[in-house]
């Protein structure tokens, strides 16, 4: 596999134009700004046009001015007027006669200056474009390929929204990076999957890879999120209004019975990883409740390009906003090298930064850790053990949907979880990869679902990331920094930012949930016989967590945790098969 990648790496070097690093530093505040609204080859809101989407478009004068091309940095969004983006939830901005003026983010700022043309672009329906999302199908996804299209000279675009004169991307080299967090990593990743001709590279932070399981788990249907535009309203007054229908069809598709079917199929990246080109630099938390690291962990496996990771103990958090410096550097160096065609060796070092307690980072050659290997537990009378309980062990518990698994795993009696605990430990204990459960189950009612916490019982300084604020493990300063160059309109300088952390008796370090009547198979669920036992497997949420010595290793066994799901409508009660239950977990050494 080592070869292949470097064949790989090799090939996809030499596919790119080596355009000299940029010796000199072009002025910020005379550079191009300038609107084209890109065509796509679809009417998803049947206004008898066909959709285009609003690109903003920031680029340096000098190189124009001498007829040279520049590479281009790229974001497709839905939040550019609704919500904003990064730590300052930062919006689009325009003159009175709609010329861009504010760009988002810190990457016009420091990169226009640097030689990059940078260009962020308005998802259908929202802000300036026209059209209905998709969420994630392949109408989005062909769209963000639609802008690279464009960018290459392959596609058309305009001055206006509807006619208008033709717009051409002459001032392009066509090497395209596409970055984006959360919604935005979603489209990025999404487009990469298309195999597009010119993009070289994608910078993904927290972004949905698999988005079956941000809203199912295992056939049990998540029914508080309903993707209809998203919190609050994403679209535009226009697509609010056109958009219901295809909106319609969308729900229809998508169902409401967790089953696994065509729909979610499309959506499914990593089953397309092998039509990626692009190298792909990925940012995850283990902690982020809003993008499951499941969504990196199945992504990273199944990607066969150059790849990077930096992987952290935190949530839902840019790393913009966790080590700014180191980041922007080595995000400068990504994108030189695979835009430029700049050997500066960041291809050739360790792939995977990883933090393992607060602000401790180290440098590893690949994830999971090299050496981890599956070690099974048993949950008994005796706590959890690495053997296993008598053949007639069988513990029962009572579901109640008013709570879930933060409260599941607090120490003392309950009659609404089961929960078992390991001997303390003898050393430092690795747990590095995806674990995984086998649950052997009963239910007095026909429908149930399981819910499971792996649990680091011990006293620990950790990131502040399960806070109501949402803050992901960081805390904002009045301070800022800057980076790059400003203007009246559009600031390089950031709110400053320091590590959050937080003192606890236990963690939770890895969760899975289903419901069991897609025990057989995620395509379909069937009711359930409460007289018969029913054993479902299924991964727990990734995760790279040291127990250190004298902590001891929880499995908690739950019902319909309140934090995820809706009542099941009847409450049952639970019986377990202890003898042909257990958790798998990575274990290093």
């Amino acid at each position: 596999m080592r070869s292949l990648l470097v064949a790989m790496c090799m090939a996809l070097a030499a596919a790119i134009p080596a355009f000299p690093a940029h010796a000199e530093t072009y002025s910020y505040a005379d550079a191009i700004r300038e609107t084209a609204w890109v065509e796509l080859d679809v009417d998803l809101d049947r206004d008898g046009h066909r959709d285009r989407l609003a690109a903003d478009v920031i680029r340096p004068a000098e190189p124009a001015a001498s007829g040279l091309k520049v590479p281009v940095l790229m974001d497709i969004s839905p939040y550019y007027a609704c919500c904003g983006r990064g730590n300052e939830a930062q919006k689009k901005t325009y003159d009175a006669d709609g010329k861009p003026t504010g760009f988002p983010l810190y990457y016009d700022n420091y990169f226009v200056p640097k030689g990059y043309a940078v260009v962020l672009v308005d998802m259908s329906g929202t802000n300036r474009s026209t059209g209905c999302m998709d969420r994630g199908g392949r109408h989005d996804v062909a769209a963000g390929a639609q802008v690279v299209n464009w960018l290459n000279g392959r596609a058309r675009a305009y001055t206006e929204p509807f006619g208008g004169e033709p717009v051409a991307a002459g001032w392009s080299t066509g090497a395209v990076g596409i970055w984006g967090k959360s919604h935005d990593g979603w489209l990025a990743n999404g487009i990469a999957t298309t195999g597009v001709r010119g993009l070289k590279t994608v910078v993904s932070i927290a972004g949905n890879t698999d988005i079956y399981r941000t809203y199912n788990a295992n056939g049990a249907w998540r029914g508080y999120v309903r993707t209809d535009d998203g919190p609050p309203r994403l679209y535009n007054e226009r697509a609010m209004r056109l958009c219901k229908p295809f909106t319609e069809e969308l729900n229809r598709l998508e169902g409401s019975d967790g089953d696994w079917n065509r729909y979610w199929q499309e959506r499914d990246y990593p089953g397309k990883a092998d039509r990626v080109r692009a190298s792909v630099f990925v940012t995850q938390g283990f902690g982020d409740y809003a993008v499951a690291a499941s969504n990196f962990s199945l992504w990273w496996q199944a990607l066969r390009v150059p790849r990077k990771a930096w992987l952290f103990q935190g949530g839902h958090v840019d790393p913009f906003d966790l080590r700014r410096a180191d980041y922007v550097r080595t995000v400068e160096r990504w994108f030189d090298r695979w835009l430029r065609g700049v050997d500066n060796g960041v291809d050739r070092e360790p792939a995977v930064t990883i933090e393992h307690a607060p602000d401790q980072w180290r440098e590893e050659q690949a994830w999971p850790a090299a050496g981890a290997r599956p070690r099974t537990w048993w949950p008994g009378q005796d706590g959890l053990s690495t053997a296993p309980p008598p053949a007639s062990a069988r513990a029962t518990f009572q579901d109640d949907p008013d709570i879930g698994r933060f409260e599941w795993v607090k120490e003392g009696p309950s009659n609404h979880r089961l929960l078992y605990r390991s001997e303390p430990l003898a050393a430092d204990t690795r747990l590095s990869g995806t674990g995984r459960i086998t649950v052997t189950m009963k239910s007095s009612t026909p429908v149930a679902r399981v819910g499971i916490a792996v649990v680091d019982y011990g006293p620990a300084t950790i990131r502040d990331y399960v806070d109501i604020t949402g803050t992901g493990g960081i805390r904002t300063l009045t301070t800022r920094s800057c980076w790059g160059e400003g203007s009246a309109t559009d600031s390089a300088c950031y709110l400053d930012t320091e590590t959050a952390t937080t003192t606890v008796d236990h963690e939770i370090v890895a969760t899975g949930w289903a419901d069991l009547g897609h025990h057989a198979t995620l395509r379909r669920g069937m009711p359930l016989n409460p007289e018969r036992f029913y054993t479902m497997s299924f991964d727990l949420s990734p995760l790279d967590h040291v127990v250190p010595a004298g902590h001891r290793i929880g499995l908690v066994i739950g019902g319909t945790d309140y934090w995820e799901f809706l009542e099941p409508g009847q409450r049952p009660t639970l019986t377990v098969d202890l003898a042909r239950t257990t958790l798998t977990l990575p274990t290093v050494g």
